[in-house]
């Protein structure tokens, strides 16, 4: 564990991209097998430990210290790992630490009932550092600024192959990767994944911004308010993944059995609206979507409620024959021959977007605001389809964001890096005049959109203009108002307010305004797409 300690102490002291990468690639290279492989499973959140919660650590640290203690220590760091790491009472100095691999097998061997001692025994064999990188990895919840992406591509540094092979293989094994390992690190022949139904990394677009585009080379699609999915069956058996290579197929299984010719597609997942009629018809907006997400298992109502079904964006792998070195044009006539082969029921296509000219376009981005459209892709007619992104192949130019002035209402402190600053805000509209005394509803939760500067700002703010505590939640006064940016808004039945936003941030803090000018409830639902 000590390499894994040591490795983690200085990812959480650095910034660099490029010194992060390095950091992982020099442990990577270093460390032993399988030691690096549990290590890299851990940095992607390939780790899954059930008998070990939170709730376990802050039990485990209630028994040997003060419990006020602890709950203030907690508090103020933002972090239970790290609190927990450091106030563990150790006597004399720990001695024979686990390996990397034995505590794995002893997490995984743990059950609910023997968590408490066991993961004790293991925290009492390290040092602060050790206990700290044990805690993280039994919790999952790394939080050090490593996404999943840089710790492959880190992983492709280390051992000079390409992160398009990496992540080609990735999905179709298990940790610690050894035959991941033994490929790139040893020169072994690839892991053969290839009739596997895995994921195969996505082609992603960057923001167009300023940048006009010819129409003459790019075709122009609607970018659907969903999730993007990738629909795989390989020898009969079909999966379904998330973008992140996720693997939902438990949480929509009507899907599974629609596909019927092997393929690799690429589309988004939406479900069915309802008409006026009662009838399901087209795409119902990501609220409705939202109800689905994140559950192990469906019930026979919500599968008839919210059936879903995926909107086509694009073709892989058709019929075992690999269509991503084609031109998107070919790929696309590719993907419409095999429409009449699916079931519409589960599956339509993205249409196109005519326009005349990039004004046109521009002209009819503008009124994208029905029917889950979230904005436009635009597609390079002679690109291949490429993980990751590439410049000047794909563009997503979304609509522009929702403004609506909202009230501070609530902070709470962030993670990580923002583990002492509160960073996490929650503001409402007022329901009603405020001047006749209305009161504030929450609408919603943000924390982005300011720079680190603001961030201090605000920090000092809600010190200053604590009116109520409610755990690690401070109640701020009314005081300071936030203009914020959204996508859309919907009805929710789970908010005091009725209402939901979608993917709000700040998109400027109002220090100049007074609350009273905030906005009311009314001028939010009003914003509400039918």
């Amino acid at each position: 564990m000590e390499q894994l300690a040591a490795l983690l102490d200085a990812l959480v002291y650095t910034r660099s991209r490029n010194e992060k990468l390095r950091l992982i690639a020099e442990y990577l290279r270093e460390a032993g097998d399988p030691d690096r492989g549990w290590t890299l499973a851990a940095l992607t959140g390939g780790l899954d430990f059930p008998a070990v919660k939170s709730s376990t650590i802050r039990n485990l640290l209630r028994e040997r210290i003060d419990p006020v203690l602890w709950t203030l220590s907690r508090d103020f760091v933002g972090d239970t790992a790290e609190a927990a790491s450091l106030l563990w009472p150790s006597g004399e100095v720990p001695h024979d630490p686990p390996s990397v691999t034995e505590a794995v097998e002893a997490l995984t061997a743990m059950t609910r009932r023997s968590a408490p001692v066991e993961l004790a025994n293991l925290l009492d064999r390290l040092d602060a550092s050790g206990r700290y990188a044990l805690l993280k990895m039994a919790t999952g919840g790394m939080r050090i600024g490593v996404s999943s992406r840089l710790a492959k591509v880190a992983f492709a540094r280390a051992f000079a192959v390409a992160v398009e092979e990496v992540e080609e293989h990735w999905h179709g094994l298990a940790p610690p990767y050894s035959a991941l390992f033994a490929w790139a690190a040893e020169g072994a022949a690839p892991p053969d994944t290839a009739n596997l139904p895995t994921f195969r990394p996505f082609m992603l677009a960057h923001p167009l911004e300023d940048t006009v585009v010819d129409l003459a080379d790019y075709a122009a699609e609607w970018k659907w308010d969903g999730i993007r999915v990738q629909l795989v069956r390989i020898g009969g058996e079909s999966r379904l993944y998330s973008r992140g290579g996720d693997d939902i197929s438990a949480t929509f299984p009507e899907l599974l059995d629609a596909l019927p010719v092997d393929a690799v597609l690429d589309g988004e997942l939406l479900v069915r609206g309802t008409t006026q009629g009662g009838e399901k018809g087209g795409a119902a907006s990501f609220n409705a979507l939202q109800q689905r997400l994140g559950r192990k298992t469906v019930s026979r109502k919500m599968l008839a409620e919210a059936p879903a079904f995926v909107r086509l964006y694009d073709a892989l792998i058709v019929d075992g024959e690999d269509l991503r070195e084609l031109p998107w044009a070919k790929r696309r006539a590719r993907l419409e021959a095999l429409m009449p082969r699916l079931p519409a029921t589960h599956f339509d296509l993205s249409d196109l977007v005519e326009a005349g000219s990039f004004d046109d376009l521009a002209q009819i981005r503008q009124g994208a605001r029905d029917d889950a459209i979230e904005g436009l892709m635009l597609k390079r007619r002679d690109s291949p389809y490429v993980a990751g992104r590439r410049t000047g192949l794909w563009y997503k130019w979304k609509r522009d964001p929702l403004l609506i002035d909202c009230v501070l209402m609530y902070a709470q402190r962030g993670s990580g890096r923002r583990s002492s600053f509160f960073s996490d805000y929650t503001f409402g509209c007022w329901d009603g005049d405020p001047d006749a005394g209305a009161d504030l509803l929450p609408v919603g939760k943000a924390y982005s959109g300011f720079t680190d500067e603001e961030l201090k700002r605000l920090d000092r703010h809600v010190r200053t203009h604590t009116i109520n505590r409610f755990g690690p939640v401070r109640e701020t006064d009314r005081s300071l108002v936030f203009e914020v940016a959204f996508d859309s808004v919907h009805e929710s039945r789970r908010h005091k307010s009725g209402l939901a936003m979608r993917f709000p941030r700040i998109h400027r803090i109002r220090w100049d305004k007074p609350v009273h000018e905030a906005d009311r409830i009314e001028t939010l639902r009003a914003l509400v797409r039918d």
